[in-house]
């Protein structure tokens, strides 16, 4: 006998609260779904770092084996899946267990079938088609979302690439990402020979490019889950980008804010509506469950542009996953979840979407990225560990107490930090320390970093002590991997 289908939220978040199936999030860290074992019984985490000291219930991390250097957050996905500690561990709790992740590829899809395990998102192959950034603007023209005028070609040399700005329109000053890639890493502003010369090894041969023309714009991210019932959409966040004082990396991702007068109202709704659209083509590609989207938003005009689709979970699912919508309905991976359960769910998502966009519904959170910003190596001593700190009133911070839930940081003199340097670690620079999330705002109006999230960002940095390199390891030991395990 079939069973009932699921009517309304209440009965969705009961469904979770007496789920019997074990639901496994297996990445380097759980940061991106802080807090989603609370609203799914039987959800883990199998992390590669343990951010904890041991101390979080739902987190295993397995013994340090020998293994290849990691070339990114698919190979930690595989190392840990093979781990022995991991596999004992998963079959000794029993059930079919169902795994979800923040990147993988097909030899993850096998390993979890290994396991006897399914992949609770679409294929690793169409999760990589639908992440090309060429793909993305196509999937966008289709939707009616559009994307800065731009022109997809490849791109020979310098006079190659003025021509084909000039016959696009566009001018010489332009943004040229390549498909695939963490845009820190793969966004490329040209506005002269020189610039296209430091860059030349990275464009020239690597396929058909995304060549933009440059807007004056704010960045900002929206989350929302394909189901089958339609695209529920999350809230528009700002997007903290470039800030020398968290990251290296111009254009580098290094944090969110959320809060319900971000943007203008018109803004928030039409952004809203885009994403809406786009989710609507995505079920027509194919693909279901989360995604996220960068707009650009031009500073002078308002207009909204498409900047890139996540087709997964991000660095920015915890702020939405913890907004005040959230707690009040459900948070919006677990509509991820029940997409893939196959359990027969009704679902008014105009009336869902309706209530998520009342600016009531969404409270004042930001979080920042640390990284090492100076051009050094060392090996961390002593890195501040996970939990609430609290800043006095003459801008010194100290540890509170030991904590691994983000809601409990009560006021704006608060803050949750969570480890990811830990001691013994190499600090290179672009290595991440460690994630901050306070309530209230990091930014000005203007979109600067505000004197606050300074006071933060100076605070943890200080309190990481390091000694120097061993003499027989001086000289480049290690290297910027080159990918986020965020």
């Amino acid at each position: 006998m079939p069973s009932a289908a699921l009517n309304n939220i209440s009965e969705i978040r009961r469904h979770f609260h007496r789920n019997e199936d074990p639901v496994y999030f297996v990445s380097a860290t759980n940061f991106n779904l802080l807090g989603l074992d609370e609203w799914c019984k039987n959800f883990k985490y199998i992390c590669y770092i343990d951010c904890y000291g041991g101390k979080h219930p739902n987190v295993f991390c397995p013994s340090e084996q020998p293994h290849a250097e990691f070339q990114s957050i698919e190979d930690i996905n595989n190392y840990l899946l093979q781990h022995k500690e991991v596999v004992e561990w998963i079959k000794g709790r029993g059930g079919k267990p169902k795994f979800v992740f923040l990147m993988f590829d097909e030899e993850t899809e096998r390993l979890a079938k290994e396991l006897g395990g399914e992949v609770w998102f679409p294929s690793a192959k169409l999760r990589q088609s639908m992440d090309n950034k060429i793909e993305t603007v196509r999937i966008g023209n289709k939707a009616g979302v559009p994307s800065v005028p731009n022109v997809l070609a490849e791109v020979k040399d310098y006079e190659d690439l003025k021509k084909t700005c000039e016959k696009a329109g566009i001018g010489h000053d332009v943004v040229l990402q390549s498909a695939f890639g963490d845009s820190g890493h793969t966004t490329f502003f040209i506005n002269s020979e020189a610039d296209f010369r430091r860059h030349e090894h990275e464009i020239v041969g690597e396929g058909e490019i995304k060549i933009m023309k440059r807007i004056d714009c704010r960045g900002s991210a929206i989350e929302a889950c394909a189901t089958r019932e339609g695209t529920i959409v999350g809230p528009l966040m700002t997007e903290l980008v470039g800030f020398k004082e968290l990251t290296p990396y111009r254009g580098g991702w290094c944090g969110n804010e959320i809060f319900s007068t971000a943007f203008p109202p018109k803004t928030r709704e039409r952004a809203r509506e885009l994403t809406f659209k786009f989710g609507e083509q995505l079920r027509k590609e194919g693909y279901r469950g989360y995604f996220e989207l960068d707009f650009l938003i031009d500073k002078k005009t308002g207009e909204i542009w498409l900047g890139e689709l996540n087709p997964r979970i991000t660095g920015a699912s915890s702020m939405t996953n913890h907004a005040a919508f959230a707690h009040a309905d459900a948070p919006l991976f677990l509509f991820h979840l029940l997409e893939f359960s196959k359990k027969k769910f009704k679902l008014d998502v105009a009336e869902l979407n309706d209530r998520w966009a009342d600016p009531k519904m969404i409270d004042s959170w930001s979080q920042m990225v640390i990284k090492h910003t100076d051009d050094s190596v060392d090996i961390a001593t002593e890195v501040p560990e996970t939990g609430i700190y609290r800043m006095a009133e003459d801008g010194t911070v100290q540890f509170d107490r030991f904590d691994y839930h983000r809601r409990a940081v009560e006021s704006e003199q608060e803050a949750f930090f969570l480890r990811i340097l830990q001691p013994g670690d190499y600090r290179y620079e672009g290595a991440d320390i460690g994630i901050l999330v306070t309530r209230g705002r990091s930014m000005t109006p203007g979109f600067q970093l505000n004197d606050r999230g300074k006071r933060w960002i100076d605070a943890i940095k200080s309190n990481v002590k390091a000694r120097p390199l061993p003499m027989q390891e001086a000289g480049p030991v290690v290297a910027d991997p080159a990918f986020k395990i965020m």
